[in-house]
């Protein structure tokens, strides 16, 4: 099998897998609305485990989006379900430390390969590089993109949450999301400048089915080096767990 060939089969299982958690987000949505995008978009890089680890880590309890009218009555008559959070009383049970600080990764997953995705056919089409390198233009597009994404994924869910002060949620965010977005894009980085420089034979081109096949490792990679950032943040309350 060749290596495209592979690119292709891997980056479709990532497809299905990101798709059929956005059904089940659709059928049971998330208490914090924007864990709808970034369950999916975990599903992308993480092509067949992705949907193990939402269901594990992400799905909500209870009955599906109009899963039963005789369920919600039992519900309304015993007055406990599973708490009011306005979607429906889908909570999930509290999660040990290393889920919750795993789950509070695939928040700063989602805004990364957000902006990392906006960003890279935007450098393909403008030819921008850096120091006449395009894999520099691609790393600093990439950053300020990702960065952008990822401080938008911690404000607007503080501001949803009740934060009156816009200002106080945006140097929330900052504090929150600053060292994990850079340990994240550290892992992503190291992997895309060893497959391009090192591994491949040439710089894939943005366009071709391997560079997105690299770019689903990069950002496998890139979790695996934002956990122990996210695991010191939420243990020095500069971010919550999830």
């Amino acid at each position: 099998m060749t290596l495209t060939a592979l690119s292709w089969i891997v980056i479709a299982l990532g497809i299905v897998t990101g798709a059929a958690i956005a059904i089940d987000c659709y059928q049971r949505p998330q208490h914090m609305n924007v864990m709808n995008v970034t369950w999916p978009i975990t599903g992308l890089y993480f092509p067949v485990v992705g949907w193990w680890i939402y269901k594990a880590m992400g799905q909500p309890d209870g009955m599906p989006r109009g899963g039963g009218h005789a369920h919600a009555h039992h519900d309304s008559h015993h007055g406990h379900g599973h708490g009011d959070d306005g979607g429906g009383g889908h909570h999930h049970a509290p999660k040990p430390h290393w889920q919750s600080v795993f789950v509070g990764v695939t928040h700063c997953g989602g805004g990364c390969t957000l902006g990392d995705s906006v960003a890279i056919p935007v450098v393909a089409l403008t030819g921008f590089t850096v120091l006449g390198s395009t894999l520099l233009g691609h790393f600093t597009a990439e950053f300020v993109a990702a960065y952008l994404f990822g401080i938008l994924f911690q404000f607007l869910p503080a501001m949803s949450m009740g934060e009156t002060n816009p200002v106080k949620a945006l140097v929330n965010a900052v504090k929150a999301d600053t060292l994990s977005l850079i340990a994240f894009q550290i892992g992503m980085y190291g992997w895309m400048a060893l497959a391009s420089l090192v591994l491949l034979p040439q710089e894939p081109d943005a366009g071709s089915a391997v560079f997105w096949f690299m770019m689903q490792i990069a950002m496998a990679i890139g979790f695996a080096t934002a956990y122990p950032a996210n695991w010191w943040l939420i243990d020095r309350g500069i971010k919550h767990g999830m």
